[in-house]
């Protein structure tokens, strides 16, 4: 059973999108995969990985000292957070509060 032109003809749509799908999901594949920090694979299996060179390492090292220092900042902020909101919820400060309403002419804190 040969295959005649007309037949080719109709199958033609179907080879070209089934082709078109396998090359975006291709794309689609190695995307995700770059985004999850996953290592590219060339067409043997093995994995690719990108050059690295002296620039992109001193700006990882840059980076990373930011991190840090932006990390430890975070932290000392959070302790700070935590010893304001010791302050203002401890039963001393609504006591100055209601002692200052008591100062006031009209009877009404500030």
């Amino acid at each position: 059973m040969a295959m005649d032109y007309a037949t080719l003809e109709m199958l033609q749509p179907v080879i070209v999108t089934v082709s078109a799908l396998g090359i975006v999901g291709w794309i689609f594949n190695n995307w995700m995969r770059v985004r999850h920090g996953y290592p590219l694979e060339n067409s043997w299996g093995k994995a690719v990985y990108p050059k690295r060179d002296d620039e992109a390492q001193g700006r990882i090292q840059l980076l990373t000292q930011e991190n840090a220092q932006l990390r430890a900042e975070i932290g000392s902020m959070k302790d700070r957070m935590a010893v304001v909101e010791r302050i203002v919820t401890d039963r001393g400060f609504d006591v100055a509060r209601q002692i200052e309403a008591l100062r006031a002419p009209d009877g009404k804190a500030n």
